[in-house]
This record gives C-alpha cells, sequence and structure tokens, in this order.
C-alpha cells in the first residue's frame, strides 16, 4: 500500500509524524506521504519540520516517507503562490484540497489548483471533464478517497477520469492511524467506485510512480 494523503498534528491529524509513519509500516505500507492541511499561515513552520523527520526516518526505516502538504481551503488566487511557496520550502509532493462535495470549498479550485504546479487534487468531487481534460493533459492525478464522506464522489470521478483519460491515486486523507487501510480495503473501496481490474491496476501503478519520484 502507497498512500499519498495523510495528516498529523501539524494540522488536525492525531498524531506526531514518526507515529503515524510507523503505524503505516506495521500496517504493511510501503510509502506514505505526510501531507499537512496548509495556508499562509503555517506551510513555512510545517515543510521544514516535515521534510527533516522524513529525510531523519528514511535512513533508519524501511518504509519510504514523503515530505509533502495539502494546500487547504486557500482563496483561488492564492493558489499558485502557495504551491511555488511550498515547492521553494522543500515539499517534494504537493496537494490542493479539491471541491469536495462535502465542504464549503471556493469553487474554481480545482480548476486553479490544476492549472499549477501540483501532483495531486485531492477529493474533487465536483470535478467537471473540462477541468479533467486538464488534469490529463497536465499530468495530475485525481484522488479516489477512502474517507468517509468525501469517498461519495468517487464514481463520479472515476468517470471523469475514464472519460478524459486522467490518471487517478487512492488516499485514505488519514486523521488517525485508524484511517490507515489494507491492500485487501483499499481494492473494495476501488471496485465499489466502478473502477475494472486494468483501471484498479494503473491506479496503484500511479501511486509507485509518484512515490518514486519523490
Amino acid at each position: 500500500m502507497i498512500d499519498l494523503h495523510t495528516h498529523t498534528l501539524f494540522s488536525d491529524g492525531a498524531l506526531i509524524p514518526s507515529e503515524l509513519i510507523h503505524r503505516a509500516e506495521i500496517k504493511g505500507y510501503k510509502a506514505i506521504a505526510i501531507t499537512d492541511h496548509a495556508d499562509s499561515s503555517n506551510m513555512d513552520f510545517i515543510i521544514p519540520r516535515v521534510v527533516k523527520v522524513c529525510n531523519d526516518l528514511n535512513k533508519v526505516k524501511k518504509i519510504k516517507a514523503i515530505s509533502g502538504i495539502e494546500i487547504s481551503h486557500v482563496p483561488p488566487k492564492l493558489i499558485p503562490s502557495l504551491v511555488k511557496e511550498a515547492r521553494r520550502l522543500g515539499a517534494k509532493l504537493v496537494l490542493v484540497h479539491g471541491e469536495t462535495i462535502v465542504e464549503p470549498v471556493e469553487p474554481g479550485t480545482n480548476r486553479t489548483a490544476l492549472e499549477s504546479d501540483i501532483d495531486i487534487l485531492t477529493h474533487p468531487g465536483h470535478i467537471t471533464k473540462e477541468d479533467a481534460l486538464l488534469a490529463a493533459k497536465k499530468g495530475i492525478c485525481l484522488e479516489i478517497s477512502t474517507r468517509k464522506g468525501h469517498s461519495l464522489a468517487n464514481g463520479h470521478v472515476a468517470k471523469m477520469a475514464r472519460e478524459t483519460g486522467a490518471k487517478l491515486v487512492l488516499c485514505t486523507d488519514a486523521h488517525h492511524y485508524t484511517d490507515l487501510i489494507t491492500k485487501k480495503e483499499a481494492l473494495k473501496v476501488a471496485r465499489v467506485a466502478g473502477l475494472s481490474e486494468k483501471e484498479i491496476k494503473t491506479l496503484f501503478e500511479n501511486a509507485q510512480e509518484i512515490a518514486d519520484r519523490c
């Protein structure tokens, strides 16, 4: 299992990065990204600390720890500059909190995020075909989420990806170690989203590709 979207107590998660990463390793994960929620108020605090702990743990653990960030609930006009700042600070993986159907994310977030230098648009429940086409063109992954609420739109996200050729990844959006899942559980979520076995294979290959380049 490779999970590219998780949270620690640096935002609204329950654990310090080291414990979440260790819990994931015990669960059988091959790689995990720490991608706490951020805006201009905390990005410069979070990213250097996550970079440090990931670098330290990668020297001694088998699981690969990836330093990232999830730009969240930021007005669309501010997203491009924050993405650039996240890269400058050393984030290897940059996510943007997409227009989920269960939170009041500002309209236009999906589009602006996809026009920026990001890796994954998380839980993009209101994704349009036009925006999915842009994701496909830029090689940005759309997320299939295992998290309660966000996962309600998985079928729509999968449909848009299938119609446009956009890439998909499956992530937990974990806020606690109990949110971490097994590969078997991930397969269930992917199948219920309507993905074929071939599409599911590609789904996991996409996660591996991102983990390998980080």
